[in-house]
C-alpha cells in the first residue's frame, strides 16, 4: 500500500466528512460482521452453515 495515497485520503476525509447515513452504514456493516463472528465463536454457529474442507483434486 501507498502511505502518500492513505494519508491524501485522511486529508480529503478531514476537510470533507462522509454523510452520516454512509457513517451509520459502515457502523451496522460492522456490526453485523462482528456479530456473526461473535456466534461463530461462541459455539452457535449451525453445522449446515459451515463450509467444509474440499477434496484435492489431482490431474
Amino acid at each position: 500500500m501507498i502511505p502518500e495515497r492513505w494519508l491524501l485520503r485522511m486529508a480529503q476525509w478531514a476537510h470533507r466528512p462522509p454523510p452520516l447515513w454512509r457513517v451509520i452504514l459502515w457502523a451496522v456493516v460492522i456490526g453485523l460482521c462482528l456479530l456473526v463472528f461473535g456466534i461463530e465463536k461462541a459455539g452457535y454457529w449451525p453445522e449446515w452453515m459451515t463450509v467444509g474442507p474440499r477434496p484435492k483434486v489431482r490431474f
